[in-house]
């Protein structure tokens, strides 16, 4: 049969306790407990697992084991006061302390989960919640930027050039376009003077004429020779048979006709301007010293006299000053093309 298990007795007596753990009580020199009514201040923080939370709103306890345990100390406490003492039973009151509670102590410090550490409220605007993606996405955002940036630079350097070059086309174009505009104003003034010049020699070979007719031109002026005794020939001789008759090629007077030597028969005819037109190798002269002359008036005839290897007639031109010329380019000077 089951008998029940004697109490167990306690190691030490009122007299010998120990002071209380948790700070509740004070153990007087003559061995005696007092009433025991705890403060603010005489309650020792307790140390290990639990720790003093905060206090919130009316102060309700967040654990009712760790306040139990508090009342059961305090009230223990002071039933062993009473009955060391004798006094009645007292009532225990509590100040409005912080409570104690099994939870960790909240830290002081930001709430804000270590993901979302660094956000902005930038970043939550635009739906980031994370801060490695609102780095990330700052990062790309930045890398856009920079290469927008770059992007229109090209594009500001590829119109600055595509302007140049245009503008360098156009001035090209422009020059262009002025060179032809001159080259097209030359080329009316230089055929408005070749016209002007053919107007002027058309009026010109109206009184001026070729000094014969039926003939071909054997020798010019400057050829080189040994039938010239200076070794150039210095007139223009025109071969046609004996007897055509030679003209005055303008208007003028007849400064000498007759022998001339290695001339031959020879007749000169001044001219208005004082250019000097000379006929050799003449087989008769039709005129005489002093004479005036008009544009194709005939003066004498082609013949083989002076100097001569047949019937030509060698005609040489003098300028003012003594001077020969070719007698080619005066005639066509002149409107003539002999």
């Amino acid at each position: 049969m089951a008998s029940n298990r004697p109490a167990p007795q306690t190691s030490f007596a009122p007299d010998e306790q120990q002071p209380d753990s948790f700070g509740y009580g004070k153990r007087q020199d003559e061995g005696t407990w007092e009433e025991w009514n705890p403060t603010e201040d005489s309650l020792k923080p307790i140390r290990g697992r639990h720790r003093v939370g905060k206090q919130r709103g009316g102060g309700l306890a967040r654990s009712s084991t760790v306040l139990g345990v508090g009342v059961i100390a305090a009230v223990s406490a002071g039933g062993m006061a009473s009955a060391n003492t004798g006094k009645p039973p007292v009532s225990i009151t509590l100040p409005d302390l912080p409570l104690i509670s099994d939870e960790p102590e909240e830290e002081t410090g930001s709430a804000t989960p270590l993901t979302q550490a660094g956000l902005t409220t930038a970043d939550a605007k635009q739906g980031n919640s994370d801060a490695g993606e609102a780095l990330r996405a700052r990062i790309v955002l930045q890398a856009e930027r920079q290469q927008d940036q770059v992007d229109r630079e090209a594009k500001r350097a590829a119109e600055t050039a595509a302007a140049k070059k245009a503008a360098e086309q156009a001035a090209k174009e422009r020059e262009a376009a002025k060179a032809k505009a001159e080259a097209a104003k030359e080329k009316a003034a230089e055929e408005a003077r070749q016209k002007a010049e053919a107007e002027r020699l058309a009026e010109l070979a109206k009184s001026f004429t070729l000094p014969t007719s039926s003939y071909t031109i054997t020798s010019t002026f400057g050829q080189s020779g040994a039938l010239w005794s200076s070794g150039t020939h210095t007139g223009l001789d025109f071969a046609a048979p004996t007897g055509t008759p030679l003209k005055a090629v303008h208007s003028g007077t007849i400064t000498e006709a007759g022998w001339n030597g290695s001339y031959g028969y020879l007749t000169k005819l001044k001219l208005d301007d004082g250019t000097e037109v000379w006929y050799a190798h003449q087989s008769s002269i039709s005129v005489s010293v002093g004479q005036k002359v008009s544009t194709g008036e005939v003066i004498g005839r082609v013949g083989a006299t002076g100097n001569v290897t047949g019937a030509h007639l060698h005609m040489e031109v003098k300028t003012t000053g003594g001077d020969g010329i070719d007698p080619a380019a005066w005639l066509r000077s002149k409107g003539l093309n002999p």
